[in-house]
């Protein structure tokens, strides 16, 4: 996505130049339950459809590049996959920039938090535009999750024992940009990778001295669902990266120098 701002949204050059943002999806290969993908970003039928499956007003702010081989399913084959390999997927919310590829894996169980899935469902007037029920219009497998009583993750509550997955893999509330967003944990190599979907924006946020460029500030109180939780689990996550890099590394989903460090 290239939105207009400069660095109001950390572009250099005036704020007719435009920011790179990226939807960054994981796919995890587990010995028993096939390919689980983290997020979806756009789909192909967004790309074929713009418009009626995204909204022109979202397309005129963000502009995104709606390339199909960057589709989550186009990189699947890439990798020598068929799309019914994938049998899990793992959303961090329900956002149409985080679900619309949900089509192209009908086959696929979608885990998500239970208050996410009832937002998306049942959406209030300030929620009714960031979903698009035409993305799931084929009727997925949902099953939603909520924490588990008593069980901690680094001090934060999540989502265990997920029917069909690993042990390896989590859920982890963070609620705030929206009503049930959460992260996705996943275990690997004795380091767990934290998925933080848009529980932050900017690679800045984590960093021992705060810093996030003011678009993107304004952008994330703006469209949160309960800003002060929102805050409040950003200030979470940062004390998780200051007392446990070693043990937990964090990446958002729209950062595009986490996502090119992640390549390295």
């Amino acid at each position: 996505m290239c939105p207009l701002g400069g660095p109001l949204v950390d572009a250099p050059g005036s704020l007719l130049a435009r920011g790179r943002m990226v939807c960054h999806c994981l796919l995890i290969e587990t010995p028993s339950s096939g390919l689980v993908l983290v997020d979806t970003g756009f789909g192909l039928a967004d790309m074929r459809e713009p418009e009626q499956r995204i909204g022109r007003a979202f397309l005129k702010i963000t502009a995104p590049k709606m390339d199909p081989v960057q589709a989550a399913v186009s990189q699947v084959k890439a990798l020598g996959f068929q799309p019914e390999d994938v049998r899990h997927i793992v959303l961090t919310h329900m956002d149409l920039d985080h679900a619309g590829g949900l089509a192209d894996f009908p086959a696929a169980a979608v885990h998500v938090m239970g208050d996410e899935l009832a937002a998306a469902q049942q959406p209030t007037f300030r929620e009714r535009e960031r979903y698009k029920s035409v993305q799931w219009a084929h009727g997925p497998r949902w099953s939603p999750h909520k924490p588990s009583a008593g069980e901690r993750w680094f001090g934060f509550e999540c989502v265990r024992d997920i029917a069909g997955l690993p042990a390896e893999i989590l859920m982890i509330p963070l609620s705030g940009h929206s009503r049930g967003h959460a992260g996705v944990a996943v275990q690997s190599a004795g380091q767990w990778l934290l998925h933080c979907g848009d529980a932050y924006f900017h690679h800045g946020e984590m960093e021992p001295e705060y810093r996030c460029p003011s678009g993107f500030r304004a952008f994330q109180s703006m469209v949160a669902v309960n800003d002060s939780l929102r805050r409040a689990n950003l200030g979470r996550l940062r004390d998780l990266v200051r007392a446990h890099s070693r043990e937990a590394r964090v990446f958002c989903a729209h950062d595009a120098t986490e996502l090119a460090r992640s390549l390295d």
